[in-house]
């Protein structure tokens, strides 16, 4: 059996009512995947951080999913010489 971990980093910057947060994978072979998540508080609502927080990390991660869905169709591609028609996430 083998065991393999990757890892996924979030980092965030917060200014005024701004998030950004950024995700980063790392642990596959030969590549990093890193993607950029936003969240601005509506200037009528209250400002909560955390929840600027979690929403700029949902969409980060949302955008890596994708990325890493991307990654894995030009591996199967590269591979098999075909092109991926259907492929279920």
């Amino acid at each position: 059996m083998t065991h393999e971990t990757w890892d996924v980093h979030l980092a965030f910057d917060t200014s005024d009512r701004l998030t950004r947060a950024e995700a980063r994978l790392e642990g596959l072979e030969d590549t990093v995947l890193v993607a950029e998540g936003t969240a601005r508080a509506n200037p009528d609502d209250e400002n909560v951080p955390d929840i600027g927080r979690e929403l700029a990390a949902a969409r980060a991660l949302s955008e890596l999913s994708h990325q890493l869905v991307h990654s894995t169709i030009q591996d199967i591609e590269s591979h098999t010489h075909e092109r991926v028609r259907r492929l279920r996430v």
